[in-house]
């Protein structure tokens, strides 16, 4: 059995505005260095991450799609997506880059109590 931390990282807010997306994606990445069990959980306006086509460099801000797309080089390919999240803003899972499971709130208790360290952005 692995001695290290499962970490649930929740993703709250909305990509751009404040550092709180870039700040979550650069914590889950270093987890990944040290090889720790990594997933992600986008919820509220977290969801507006997996957007595909930001136009970051129009209000003066890096895009965050490099970060995502390195995910998977850290071995972090558990992301998940709160249904509730998507049908209030109106969006479908089929139109999220990087094919996050969508979850519900039963399963997003059981996320949570299944890790060991969860962090809020």
């Amino acid at each position: 059995m692995s001695d290290k931390k499962k970490v649930l990282i929740i993703n709250r807010r909305a990509p751009y505005g404040r550092s709180n997306a870039r700040d979550s994606l650069d914590v889950a990445l270093t987890c990944g260095v040290f090889e720790m069990p990594i997933s992600l959980l986008f919820a509220d306006d977290g969801i507006f991450q997996l957007l595909g086509g930001h136009q970051a460099k129009d209000i003066g801000q890096k895009n965050l799609s490099a970060n995502l797309a390195a995910l998977p080089m850290y071995d972090i390919d558990q992301l998940f997506v709160c249904e509730s999240s998507l049908n209030t803003h109106g969006l479908a899972s089929d139109q999220l880059d990087h094919n996050p499971t969508v979850v519900d709130q039963n399963a997003i208790q059981q996320l949570i109590q299944s890790h060991d360290v969860v962090l809020t952005f």
